[in-house]
C-alpha cells in the first residue's frame, strides 16, 4: 500500500503566525489539537466521530493549511497527526501557551489508529 502526504500541506516556514493563531482561535479546532497533542495519529473518521463529517473535514483542513497537522493517506483512509515538533521549532512556546495543562485535559477522542 502506498501512503502519501496531503498536497495542501504547507512548509511551516511559509506559514505566518497569524494563520496559526486563527486556526487555534476556534474552540473545536483547539480541542482537536489538544487531542492530537498526545502524539498519536488518528484515522480522520475516528477523530470526534459524533461530529458531522463535513464539520470535521472543515476543521481538519483549516488546521492542515495552517501547518499544525499533517494528513497521510493510506489506501482509502486518511490519518492525521499534530506537527508538534515542527510547530515548536518554528513558533517556540506557542502550543504550550494555548494547550491546557495535561492535568486539566478533557477526555481524549476514541482510540487512535494503529
Amino acid at each position: 500500500m502506498t501512503s502519501a502526504v496531503h498536497p495542501d500541506e504547507p512548509a511551516l516556514t511559509e506559514v505566518p503566525v497569524t494563520a496559526v493563531l486563527f486556526a487555534l482561535s476556534d474552540p473545536v479546532r483547539l480541542q482537536i489539537v489538544q487531542t492530537l497533542s498526545g502524539g498519536h495519529e488518528y484515522a480522520c473518521g475516528h477523530l470526534f466521530p459524533d461530529m458531522p463529517k463535513a464539520t470535521r473535514s472543515h476543521h481538519l483542513k483549516v488546521l492542515r493549511e495552517a501547518g499544525l497537522t499533517t494528513t497521510r493517506r493510506e489506501g482509502t483512509s486518511k490519518f492525521v497527526r499534530l506537527r508538534a515538533g515542527e510547530v515548536a521549532e518554528r513558533f517556540p512556546g506557542l502550543l504550550d501557551a494555548v494547550l491546557p495543562d495535561p492535568a486539566d485535559a478533557l477526555p481524549a477522542a476514541p482510540d487512535p489508529a494503529r
